[in-house]
């Protein structure tokens, strides 16, 4: 068994003489994977291919079979590749396929073993393969190819119910690639969050991608444009990431726009040259801030408050009266409030208010609004409690 990946694209390997492999494998592999191999001879004669399977995950998990890991996968693995779960089959090959550092040859080796799994029998294999051809063409800066793979992905993931972690994640996660590679902010969110929901960041990211992927969040959040609710990545572990680093105001900001919180958001405007980005589009994220003050200012009134003056809303959000009939129709363009404008009383009548993913602070401005309703409620049961007793 060589050191050298196997040229993908040769002729397919004569079928294969088990014990001719097995005993070049023991002669060029260092005596810690010898297990493994005899393992591999036991399991394959007695045809058990589930745990021959589990045994070839386990070798290629050992740090020091890397150099060995394509030869075995197209020497040994593709002589029996029919008889095994083919999600599995796949899985393996995406790990070996990494020790592929020649770009065409790492995405031929991916492509054949897509020409031979059958899509219609094992389709979340398909998907998963289909999603890492599509990351590897984004890695190599083919965006067209990429979202042609991706479309064909979740043309058959759409289709599937209970599918895999692991498939879900390989796709949500090249379309969060991609999507961040087109800057474009509010689909990368969308993606990103999803990928974070089938992965656990504590074993299956490093610390750096734990801080990358932080750090990309939250500047697609405040740049999105149709992103104006961060509850759900601010409940998020993923946002620890930023804690005692040079981004930890990121997070601060983050909190600051969820809580429309002007004040804040100025005091922190002078860390923005730090991400030129930010402060190249430092006027659509001043008219963000004013929108999710007026949000939040709506939210926190009660159903029968919420006709506001132009002056109050001037006041929430820190605009010149003349400003805020655009604000408000903006927020009415955008979806985020519905009702009407009064341009002759100057006032606002808000009738609702878009639904919420609410941090814990506001959680428990709700849960107190609950209460004064519970208590208004006893209040009118206490004044017509006599009422009812004299009628009875």
């Amino acid at each position: 068994m060589s050191t050298a990946p196997m040229a993908v694209d040769a002729p397919k390997p004569p079928k294969l003489n088990l014990d001719e492999f097995i005993s070049s494998g023991l002669s060029s592999t260092p005596p810690e994977l010898h297990p493994f191999l005899n393992a591999f001879h036991d399991l394959h004669k007695r045809k058990l291919w589930h745990q021959l399977t589990l045994k070839l995950f386990q070798f290629f998990e050992h740090p020091l079979s890397k150099p060995y890991r394509v030869d075995v996968f197209e020497q040994f693995i593709s002589d029996f590749e029919t008889k095994i779960n083919q999600l599995r089959l796949v899985e393996m090959g995406v790990a070996v396929a990494k020790e592929i550092d020649n770009p065409q040859t790492h995405l031929t080796f991916l492509t054949s073993l897509l020409s031979r799994i059958d899509t219609a029998k094992s389709q979340e294999a398909h998907v998963l393969l289909l999603a890492t051809i599509a990351h590897t063409k984004l890695l190599f800066g083919d965006l067209e190819g990429t979202r042609t793979d991706m479309d064909a992905a979740w043309k058959v993931l759409d289709s599937l119910e209970g599918v895999e972690n692991g498939v879900n994640a390989a796709y949500y996660g090249v379309a969060a690639d991609y999507y961040k590679a087109k800057a474009e902010y509010a689909p990368y969110y969308r993606h990103s969050l999803l990928y974070l929901a089938c992965v656990d960041p504590a074993t299956d990211m490093s610390g750096d991608e734990r801080l990358a992927r932080a750090h990309d969040l939250g500047i697609s959040a405040f740049l999105g444009d149709t992103i104006y609710n961060f509850g759900e990545l601010l409940m998020h572990p993923i946002l620890d990431a930023l804690d005692g680093t040079p981004h930890e105001w990121i997070k601060k900001l983050l909190f600051t726009f969820n809580e429309g919180h002007i004040g804040k958001f100025e005091a922190l405007a002078p860390l923005f040259p730090q991400e030129p980005i930010l402060q190249e589009n430092y006027a659509f994220l001043r008219q963000k801030i004013c929108l999710m003050a007026l949000i939040e200012s709506v939210f926190k009134r009660t159903a029968d408050n919420r006709t506001m003056s132009f002056q109050t809303i001037a006041e929430e959000t820190r605009l010149p009266i003349d400003e805020v009939e655009h604000l408000v129709m903006k927020a009415l363009s955008l979806k985020l409030i519905r009702g009407s404008l009064d341009q002759v009383d100057q006032k606002a009548m808000i009738t609702w208010v878009q639904p919420r993913v609410l941090s814990r602070e506001q959680i428990g401005g709700l849960a107190k609004r609950l209460e004064g309703w519970v208590n208004k409620l006893n209040n009118v049961e206490q004044r017509i409690a006599p009422e009812v007793l004299v009628s009875s």
